[in-house]
């Protein structure tokens, strides 16, 4: 056996280098296109060194926080659809522990990344070392055992060899659609500077090819039974749709039976929005076209989804004795609320249903009404979109950058309000081309997520919408893209705070207290604001503010010219109205005092929820 000598960082290194990925087209990439770094103690000698050694092959992007590169990852992984994974290295203690909230994001989007955080030294010899966190009971825990709540797949490697049994187990999860999610090894420094005689064999090139489960020909047999005898079916697609690349076979699938489509967060853009079969956005920020069918259907197939409360209302937006029947490669998700489950690939298993199924159609009358409903949920966009007097709405300002994007451009968002304005209000000219991060709702995702997305997207301009909220959470990788050279827009909508919340707040019948900046303690009379535009400049950004609608229209235009012209991002700053929101009419359960006044809409809710049985 031929070995190499070489330092447990040079050998993951190479490793990395070795790895490659089939895309939907089929074509070969490698499968670790990109790192993202913070160096300190715990990182900057061993990995640092290893990763300097091949920076022709291995781009080395450096951000400016540990939570901005993972979120970045993130962003990176869902523009590629899962097919290629992003590597971020901290150093250890707090750069690490800056990691984790990023490490949730990946984790409940199912996205994968692998994240090589610096841990204290294996051999102890120096404890406490600066930035150790110690545990007087238990001597093996470290700040990095944090991951493991936030990991599909954790590891701390404490010996070279370890390797040889471990990456092989962490390229599986990276690219089995069942299981992506984060992926976290934890770095010792000592041992990323030891040596080992490494098999050449390690180093060899391999083609990860993501796996195409097969459905069980019983389950699909009794998935074929429950449609035929159904009056009412509606096709519900999910983030599982996109990342097997079957939203044609999905259109198909619904074309050959008559069935209308409703689309999920994750599944957003994958229908073109005036296709006949298309009912719109389902759930709390989707669409009352949608929601209407959802609530008269007999049979839900819902293929590739999760069935996040916001997509199922908290389970009311179903008919109390509806029939759920699943389609996912993971089998935690099919088997949810009492499905008849068909544990497979999407694409496949649309495939063989369709075949199984032969000539059976929906009723043409229950077809139409996808049409039917989703003309009327137009037409009330329409009316929020129109022009109108005073501050603009998220509708409005949804409405330009809508207007003047074209197919191949990629729309971004994550949290406040806008994820109900772009889901359900955005209409979809291109497939595959919206990423709301809406499992995690993470604050900050907008920018550091557009700066991954701009990197893996670039046939088209990415668009990131959010709030002064989530701008003031975390806008450093403003500066990480513009130095780099990674172009976007992110249009920043001012409305003195966290408004949605008050929304919920004050909707509920609550005091208004601490979201708006009104509403928040200051020891001023006139508390100072931030100007964002000086500030995205500052970090050097092209910036555009913009007064009203009209300037909005004329800043966006040179917002995306600048971006691409430039190679930075461009913020478009407005104000924007604080109380004016799309609503789709859905319940959402969250926790009511009996002493406000929300308590008895609340209590409906729940009784309604409780009906449900899923079966």
């Amino acid at each position: 056996m031929t070995t190499l000598r070489l330092t447990t960082a040079q050998a993951l290194v190479r490793w990395l280098l070795a790895q490659y990925s089939e895309t939907l087209s089929g074509d070969e990439v490698p499968l670790f296109p990109c790192a993202f770094a913070i160096f300190g103690h715990g990182n900057v000698l061993g990995l640092g060194s290893a990763l300097a050694e091949h920076s022709d092959r291995l781009p080395v992007w450096r951000g400016q926080t540990e939570q901005g590169m993972g979120l970045a990852a993130a962003g990176y992984a869902k523009a590629t659809h899962r097919r290629q994974v992003g590597v971020v290295t901290s150093s250890i203690g707090p750069g690490a522990l800056n990691l984790v909230t990023a490490a949730g994001v990946a984790h409940a989007n199912r996205l994968p990344v692998l994240l090589l955080p610096g841990d204290t030294f294996a051999g102890r010899a120096p404890d406490p070392v600066l930035q150790q966190v110690e545990h007087f009971a238990d001597a093996t825990i470290t700040v990095n055992d944090a991951f493991r709540a936030v990991s599909r797949y954790f590891d701390r490697i404490t010996r070279p060899e370890q390797l040889l049994s471990t990456l092989p187990q962490v390229a599986r999860v990276l690219t089995d659609p069942a299981e992506a999610g984060p992926v976290t090894l934890a770095l010792p420094q000592d041992v990323q500077a030891e040596t080992f005689d490494f098999p050449e064999a390690l180093f060899e090139p391999r083609l990860h090819r993501v796996p195409r489960s097969r459905p069980d020909e019983r389950s699909l047999a009794e998935a074929a039974r429950a449609l035929r005898a159904a009056r009412r079916p509606l096709l519900v697609l999910g983030g599982g749709v996109r990342y097997s690349g079957a939203a044609g076979r999905a259109l198909a699938f619904a074309e050959r039976h008559g069935m209308p489509v409703a689309e999920t967060t994750a599944g957003r853009t994958l229908v073109p929005h005036d296709h006949p079969l298309h009912a719109g956005p389902l759930g709390i920020t989707g669409s009352s076209s949608a929601n209407a069918l959802a609530e008269e259907a007999d049979l839900v197939l819902a293929v590739g989804t999760r069935l996040q409360d916001f997509t199922t209302a908290s389970w009311t937006v179903f008919a109390e004795d509806v029939r759920l029947v699943t389609i996912n490669a993971a089998r935690f998700d099919a088997v949810k609320h009492g499905a008849l489950a068909v544990v497979s690939d999407a694409d496949t298993a649309l495939a063989e249903l369709t075949a199984v199924l032969a000539d059976w159609h929906a009723a043409e009358q229950w077809s139409r009404r996808a049409a039917a409903e989703r003309s009327r949920w137009d037409a009330h966009i329409d009316r929020l979109r129109a022009p109108s007097t005073g501050l603009p709405s998220y509708a409005q300002v949804v409405g330009v950058v809508n207007e003047l994007s074209g197919p191949r451009d990629y729309v971004l968002t994550s949290s406040g309000g806008m994820p109900g304005e772009l889901v359900g209000g955005w209409r979809a000219s291109g497939v595959s081309t919206m990423d709301v991060e809406y499992g995690f709702s993470c604050m900050g995702y907008e920018l550091a997520g557009a700066w991954g997305a701009a990197m893996a997207h670039p046939e088209g301009l990415v668009t990131s919408l959010l709030g002064d909220g989530s701008y003031l959470m975390l806008n450093s990788e403003l500066f990480s893209a513009a130095f780099a050279g990674h172009p976007f827009v992110a249009v920043v909508c001012d409305n003195d705070g966290y408004a949605v919340i008050a929304r919920l707040q004050q909707g509920q019948g609550a005091e208004p207290f601490n979201n708006f900046y009104a509403d928040c303690r200051s020891g001023h009379a006139e508390p100072p604001r931030v100007d964002f535009a000086a500030h995205a400049a500052a970090l050097g950004c092209a910036v555009f503010p913009a007064e009203d609608l009209d300037g909005l229209r004329a800043a966006y235009a040179r917002a995306r010219e600048a971006a691409v012209a430039q190679r930075r991002p461009a913020v478009v700053v407005i104000r924007t109205h604080p109380a004016a929101w799309t609503e789709s009419g859905a319940w959402w359960e969250v926790g009511v005092p009996e002493h406000v006044s929300g308590y008895a809409g609340h209590r409906e809710g729940k009784e309604r929820q409780l009906r449900y049985t899923g079966t």
